[in-house]
């Protein structure tokens, strides 16, 4: 099976693509930048076929894809800066990264009739009430641009294509790629105290359960087990980006305070949900996949960074 993963010099393109590689699977990486540009850290990603491409450009999407007759194509590529995406000088190239640059790639995967999985956000909605949300809920009410932009990328996927895997996901983390994990353990080394809010709850995900829940999926199409359709995957537990950060300390060994605040004390340019968890039950079920807790899984991924 030949996968193309598109967003291969971010956190999760960077893990899919090393995944494939884990799993026998002949991957191909894409980006904007003309050669690979993620962290050289000697893992498979870094030396697996690699071609540039521009996703905005329908052009561009169409003859990689068509050239490369990929099985599936694992999109990752996204305008992921939720703060700088809410710049009225931004409103374009964001909505052309995540919302027609989704629609060019389905495109191309529709006439050439392979799979695509699409990553998606909890931000498609409000987070107003305090039971996880459901990958089939259409109670959708983004509250920012990211999310807006997300949101039309998942219709015209549903829309274009009859096999395709949307998978949601929330509080991503990571070894490649600028990410909250490293933030914090930056801010703690160069400051006494920090102050993050307690009243936004979510989950924390690491790329790399991420990446091999993808794959597990992936590797349900060589069994005739594919099951298209909405899914939500973050890891198990739940906490808020003041817990967050303090255990990220605490596995650190950083000597540092941590003081909670109110989001409306800690203003930002995008808006975000007060509340984020996602309810797995269905892709945990459909595709067998265990999820580990998102502590456990820090303390994993800290020890690569």
């Amino acid at each position: 099976m030949k996968v193309l993963v598109t967003g291969v010099g971010g956190q999760l393109g960077h893990d899919v693509m090393n995944e494939l590689a884990s799993r026998g699977y002949e991957g191909i990486g894409s980006d904007i930048k003309e050669t690979y540009s993620g962290i050289q850290d000697g893992t498979a990603v870094t030396t697996m076929p690699y071609v540039p491409m521009d996703i905005t450009d329908a052009s561009s999407v169409e003859k990689v894809l068509t050239d490369a007759k990929p099985d599936v194509v694992v999109h990752c590529a996204a305008w992921t800066a939720v703060d700088l995406a809410e710049d009225e000088d931004k409103k374009d190239i964001v909505k052309a990264v995540n919302a027609t640059g989704t629609k060019n790639i389905a495109d191309v995967c529709k006439k050439l009739d392979c799979k695509m999985v699409y990553i998606s956000t909890d931000y498609v909605f409000g987070g107003q009430g305090s039971r996880p949300w459901e990958p089939d809920c259409e109670e959708f009410s983004p509250l920012n641009r990211y999310g807006e932009t997300k949101l039309q990328g998942e219709q015209t996927v549903k829309a274009e294509l009859k096999e395709y895997f949307i998978v949601r996901i929330a509080w991503v983390f990571g070894k490649n790629g600028n990410n909250f994990v490293k933030t914090v353990l930056r801010l703690g080394k160069e400051r006494d105290e920090l102050g993050f809010v307690f009243d936004q709850i979510g989950t924390p995900t690491y790329a790399g359960d991420l990446a091999a829940a993808i794959l597990t999926v992936v590797d349900s199409g060589e069994r005739d087990a594919f099951v298209p359709g909405i899914y939500h995957f973050s890891d198990e537990g739940v906490c808020s980006w003041y817990d967050f950060t303090v255990k990220i300390l605490e596995v650190a060994g950083i000597e540092c305070r941590v003081r909670p605040i109110e989001t409306k004390d800690y203003p930002t340019k995008a808006v975000r949900p007060p509340y984020s968890v996602l309810n797995k039950k269905k892709i945990k079920e459909t595709y067998g996949i265990v999820i580990p807790h998102w502590e456990e899984s820090l303390r994993v991924c800290m020890e690569k960074l």
